[in-house]
């Protein structure tokens, strides 16, 4: 499974959101999660993946970026 995946399931999980409703590229606020829904958004994404998290996770405004991310700690974890 794709960290995309991961990540609309685990939005789809918390917030009942269909990933089909998201657009991955679209900001995360602009698509009607505000501020704090996105650092709970966060916290489940480290507790769900057993992932921490770089402070640079603040930077991330959609999907597709938050994914890349979590796909370079994986590959780190790995090698």
């Amino acid at each position: 499974m794709s960290s995309l995946q991961d990540l609309q399931r685990i939005i789809q999980d918390k917030y009942n959101i269909a990933p089909e409703a998201l657009d991955p590229h679209q900001s995360m606020l602009e698509q009607g999660l505000d501020s704090l829904a996105v650092a709970e958004f966060l916290f489940e994404v480290e507790d769900q993946l057993g992932l921490t998290l770089p402070d640079e996770h603040t930077q991330m405004r959609t999907l597709a970026e938050l994914a890349a991310l979590i796909d370079r700690l994986r590959a780190r974890q790995t090698a």
